[in-house]
């Protein structure tokens, strides 16, 4: 198999989340180019995989103004900004990696599609949970006809109470206007894996939710804008700054801080930046719960919810089928088979090489096959065309929150005069 050469386009979290896999597997993908608008974090970019100087760009614009480069682009900027570099470095012979959501737009995700169904490159989107052994295993039991044919799927999303807090209160994906709604940044993971387990197209969508307690009626009397300006119930509060920052961990969450992960650079960054703002007073307006109900061809059914108040991060579902059910749980990669009138039994998930990695091996999992892809070898399980049917479900789903109506789903593949 021949090594894929590689520019990554924003190196911030996900950017690096896919590129160490050319680190554990140098054989396979070499990372030869960067943009990133950080200074300190291109620079430590570049350290780490070793980009010429030469190659190390301030923005997208000046990477994919520069003759090609190299075989593919990871596209990792922010969500808004998706939607010309894919565009432009598909035009330019790049095969894309494309961090999801595909756009924060509808009609973004439909101008993404179309330019990578006319390209004749390969575009993935990252919906990452298709290629881990977890899912892949649940997938299995449904093709086998463990439970019959599947009649409702309910999956829950557990956010957990510090992570809502820290990317969707006080972090970068605080803003559905800014970035994207909850239901499309966060959830178009768990919209996405749910129609492949289902493998039908979704008819009609209900949604509800809102943002319950992340909103300055619930400010505790006399809380400061700032944790770090002497809170008198950083005590009792659970998101208070230094007991999510200051445990010794440098790792993510904390490497979002800052660059300088000493304990003074951290606690700088909390004085100084977003992620020290006391949670009851910060600008957010994502929902932090929300549900949607889904009915499939065939009146398949199934539900989702999306809940911050959870103390764990982790997916949990079950699968109802006309002759058994299926109960898993992510976290702990547990899946539990009981047909109907025999006894349960335990369903192993394989374990490999690629756990040690991001969102339970699909990190690794997803640049793994997309290497395959640009060597022609394997299938795009989440190709623009795949993935934009999910996407467009969540587009449904906040229309339907908003509008407190079910949505068909005839409604969202019409190309809308303006971007929503």
């Amino acid at each position: 198999m021949k090594k894929v050469s590689a520019i990554v386009l924003g190196a911030g979290s996900r950017g690096n989340a896919y590129a160490e896999y050319s680190l554990n597997c140098p054989d396979e993908l070499v990372i030869v180019g960067v943009a990133e608008p950080d200074e300190k974090k291109r620079n430590l970019f570049a350290e780490k995989y070793h980009v010429p100087k030469e190659n190390c760009f301030a923005g997208w614009k000046q990477a994919l103004d520069r003759p090609k480069m190299a075989d593919a682009a990871f596209i990792c900027t922010m969500d808004e900004m998706h939607t010309q570099p894919a565009i432009q470095a598909l035009s330019k012979g790049y095969h894309v990696l494309l961090e999801k959501p595909m756009s924060n737009t509808r009609k973004e995700c439909l101008a993404i599609e179309r330019a990578a169904r006319q390209s004749g490159q390969v575009l993935t989107v990252c919906h990452v949970l298709r290629y881990t052994s977890f899912y892949r295993t649940l997938k299995q039991l449904i093709e086998q006809y463990a439970v019959g044919e599947v009649v409702s799927v309910d999956q829950i999303e557990n956010v957990g109470y510090w992570h809502q807090a820290h990317s969707f209160v006080r972090g970068n994906w605080r803003s559905s206007f800014q970035t994207s709604p909850m239901i499309l940044q966060k959830s178009c993971h768990d919209l996405d894996i749910i129609s492949w387990l289902i493998g039908k197209s979704c008819e009609w969508v209900s949604s509800f939710g809102s943002l319950r307690h992340f909103k300055a009626e619930n400010r505790p009397k006399d809380a400061p804008d700032n944790c770090m300006e002497g809170c008198p119930h950083s005590g009792g509060c659970p998101y208070y700054a230094p007991k999510i920052y200051l445990t010794g961990n440098t790792e993510w969450p904390v490497d979002v801080l800052t660059t300088d992960l000493t304990p003074e650079g951290i606690k700088r960054a909390l004085k100084e930046g977003p992620y020290g703002r006391c949670v009851y007073a910060c600008d957010n307006d994502v929902v932090d719960h929300q549900v949607v109900i889904m009915e499939y061809e065939g009146g398949v059914t199934a539900s989702f919810t999306m809940t911050a108040f959870t103390t764990d991060r982790s997916r949990q579902l079950k699968i109802m089928g006309t002759k058994g059910q299926i109960i898993a749980d992510m976290a702990v990669k547990e899946v539990s088979l009981h047909r109907f009138g025999e006894e349960e039994i335990k369903v192993p998930v394989g374990l490999s090489e690629a756990d040690q990695f991001g969102h339970g091996g699909g990190d690794y999992g997803i640049v793994r096959n997309f290497i395959g892809l640009v060597n022609g070898e394997g299938d795009n399980l989440t190709s623009a065309a795949a993935s934009l049917q999910s996407h467009l479900m969540c587009f449904a789903a906040e229309q339907s929150r908003l509008e407190h109506r079910a949505v068909s789903m005839k409604e969202m593949e019409t190309e809308p005069e303006t971007d929503c």
